[in-house]
This record gives C-alpha cells, structure tokens and sequence, in this order.
C-alpha cells in the first residue's frame, strides 16, 4: 500500500528543495529495506559470528576493500551495463534497461525512475560484497562486507538525487560531482560516470569538466537507442508508447 501510494506522487528534483528529497529519500521502499537489511547484517556479523575467530585486521579488511572496491563496481555497472547496448536488444531485458537507465535519461528529474529497482541492485551489492567478505575474514566477513556495500549504495542514491536537486550543495566535492554528472545528462554521456567519484573516469580516460573539452551528443537522452536500434530492437519503444 505505501510502495503504491509513493509512486502515484510526483517527484520533480527541480521543483524540490532539501527538506522535500530528505523526506521522498527516507520514505522511498528501497531505502527503507536497505536500512533494515543493514541493521540486520551488523546484528549478524556481532552477535551471531563468533569474532574471536577472526583478527581486527580481517574485520577492518572486510570493511575498508568494499569500501575501496564500491568507486570500481559503480563504473563498470554505469559504464558497461546501463550504458551497454546488450540488454535493450533482447526482449527479456528491454523492460528492465528501459526501468534502470533509459526512463532516467529521459528524464533525469523524475525521482521516480531515479532510484534503482531493489530487484536489481541487491543482487549487484550481494555479487560484490560477498566474494570480498569470504577472501578475508571467511563467512564473518560477509555480513560486513554486505553492510558496507548497501551503505555505500545508500549514499550512492542520496548523492545521485541531490545532482539533480535544484539546489547547489555547499560542499565543494559535492558541488564538483553534481557538475560532472549534469554534464554526463545534459552534453555528453559517453563520460563522468562515476556518481559518488570521479577517480575510475580518471583511470579510465573518461571525465571531462566543461562542455569545451568534448563535442555535444545527440543520444546523451535516448542513449543511441533510435533510428535503426528502435527498429530492429522495438521492445524498450513499445514499453514506451503503451506508456504513454
């Protein structure tokens, strides 16, 4: 009932100021499990694991990887997933390509496609924080590791929403990511794909910082999914037009 009742509000992020996204973020379903499921892998992880079987530094270790792992995973998902072309060309993932990245750069300030879909990003958090947690503290290290990666994801929204809050954030690291991300939406997609960092976009040769250092690009709404795509591959367009 309440997951109804906060999609059938609309969510404008220019329209909205701080006090109103603190409040849609709080009160958003996803949000909210996240929140318990993070509670719930501390409880785990003190509790149930017995720590004396581990040392403080597997502890810290599970803790501080996902921690310098979580910049990596949020590239190569923004990067070669939400931007890839695979999923919108087969007609069992057009739906969900359309619901996690297409309907966003359509409109990025809608809040309400901007948040992921928690049947998609569980399974991402769960497949990279696991594997860290099991290499270096063995099962103990998991809940923590998995805490610590739906933190991660839980700034990673709060961060996403406030670049496209109207209001320019005070911080000056915060301000520098909103302006590379709203240059990644509004001149050119195919850079500045980190959210919460601009350090793999360094690595990999993807950021730029002012709309003179890349030439504008005619898909950075539509992605590349027209002409030719949205005819052999109609799937994510008839999603579309029965939605509208």
């Amino acid at each position: 009932m309440f997951t109804r009742q906060w999609y059938q509000e609309k969510y404008h992020l220019d329209r909205m100021t701080f006090n109103d996204l603190m409040w849609a973020y709080v009160s958003y379903p996803s949000i909210q499990v996240y929140a318990i499921l993070l509670f719930s892998s501390l409880i785990v992880a003190i509790y149930v694991y017995p720590f004396s079987l581990v040392s403080p530094f597997q502890i810290l270790g599970s803790i501080i990887v996902t921690l310098l792992a979580y910049p990596f995973v949020e590239y190569v998902v923004h990067r070669f997933i939400l931007h890839g072309q695979y999923l919108y060309r087969s007609p069992w993932t057009a739906a969900l390509w359309k619901r996690i990245h297409y309907d966003h750069h359509q409109d990025p300030n809608d809040l309400r496609v901007l948040f992921g879909a928690v049947s998609t990003t569980l399974p991402t958090i769960v497949v990279a924080t696991f594997p860290i947690g099991i290499g270096i503290a063995g099962w103990i290290g998991v809940p923590l590791s998995f805490a610590t990666g739906l933190a991660c994801f839980m700034v990673y929204e709060l961060c996403h929403c406030m670049q496209h809050l109207r209001v320019n954030p005070k911080n000056k690291f915060l301000r520098r990511i909103k302006r590379h991300h709203l240059l990644h939406h509004f001149h050119n997609e195919q850079g500045n794909y980190g959210i919460t960092s601009l350090l793999c976009d360094h690595l990999f040769g993807s950021v730029y910082s002012s709309a003179e250092e890349i030439p504008v690009s005619q898909t950075v709404s539509n992605l590349g999914y027209q002409d030719a795509e949205r005819l052999h591959y109609p799937w994510v367009a008839q999603l579309s037009e029965q939605k509208e």
